[in-house]
């Protein structure tokens, strides 16, 4: 596979060094990775969604060529930090009022910037969201073994049994690469070396596990209480979001409470998607994504 030029690039910001590819030109889409991704994962979304928009594309805190800071977890790599790494980003890059495209990892980072600073948002782009109205149904005993990584990750050895090898590398990051999509196959074998190339490089795998260590009070408090009683506070920008309908990990019937904590949502499943779905239906992700944003574009200029 021929690589494109990707134009890599980094910034200092929020106190760390960021790593981020930027494409286009006009209204800025920050596109958002999730676990067990880093900026690659938008690789069949970003040169098309460039023909439409200025696309920047980062490695979150502790993933990719992102920084990973020597500091406590709780300190260093919690929720709050992310996003005021997006927050200081956008700053850095002279982005304005900018759409988010987010998925997995990347969505949580999403919806807490949408809510601190609602101003700054043109638009969101969900795939398959985590949102608290799923509340104790991660723990639930048709689906408790699918969450089985969320502890191991937290281990202290096991970012060092994963590396030990490529070999062992590739055995879990295909795993979830495979298990997670709706078709085994939909990671090629030049990205999951990709993937493998990525997660060897020093620090990125417990740069990844450290998210999970540091949201894991968050996510406890979830499974044993549920979701914050009394009314949920609504994200009001406008919001556009795709489930897949074979996501293993993030189940389609889940999204049954969206419409308590967006206002403005416009929801569809998509089938023979898992997971993954920007990079397992590409075309139809990037249809939709310009669609949406062409149309809020559009709805500014009429207001200017």
């Amino acid at each position: 596979m021929t690589e494109p030029d990707w134009n890599h690039r980094y910034i200092d910001a929020n106190g760390i060094r960021i790593h981020y590819v930027r494409h286009g030109a006009g209204m800025p889409l920050v596109l958002l990775h999730g676990w067990p991704e880093f900026w690659r994962t938008w690789r069949k979304n970003i040169l098309p969604l460039a023909e439409h928009f200025d696309v920047v594309v980062p490695d979150l805190r502790g993933f990719g060529d992102t920084e990973k800071p020597d500091l406590p977890v709780a300190e260093g790599y919690g929720l709050e930090i992310m996003v005021e790494d997006l927050s200081a980003l956008a700053e850095g890059l002279g982005l304005g009022r900018f759409g988010i495209v987010s998925h997995d990892v990347g969505s949580y980072i999403t919806r807490a910037f949408a809510e601190k600073y609602p101003d700054r948002v043109a638009g969101l782009f969900f795939f398959d969201c985590p949102y608290p109205g799923i509340g104790k149904r991660r723990s639930d005993a048709d689906h408790v073994n699918e969450n089985w990584y969320r502890p191991f990750h937290q281990l202290p050895w096991a970012a060092e049994m994963v590396g030990h090898s490529r070999e062992t590398c590739r055995l879990y990051f295909a795993h979830f690469l495979s298990h997670w999509a709706y078709a085994p196959d939909a990671f090629d074998a030049d990205d999951i070396e990709a993937w493998v190339d990525n997660f060897m490089k020093p620090g990125n795998l417990q740069g990844g596990f450290n998210w999970y260590i540091g949201f894991n009070a968050t996510h406890l408090a979830l499974l044993r209480d549920g979701p914050p009683t009394g009314p949920a506070r609504k994200i009001k920008g406008p919001t556009r979001m795709l489930w897949g309908e074979d996501d293993p990990m993030m189940k389609v019937e889940w999204a049954d409470r969206l419409a308590d904590y967006f206002e403005d949502l416009s929801f569809d499943t998509v089938a023979e998607a898992g997971h993954f779905i920007h990079y397992e239906r590409p075309d139809l992700a990037n249809r939709e994504i310009i669609a949406f944003f062409d149309a809020l574009r559009g709805q500014q200029a009429a207001r200017a």
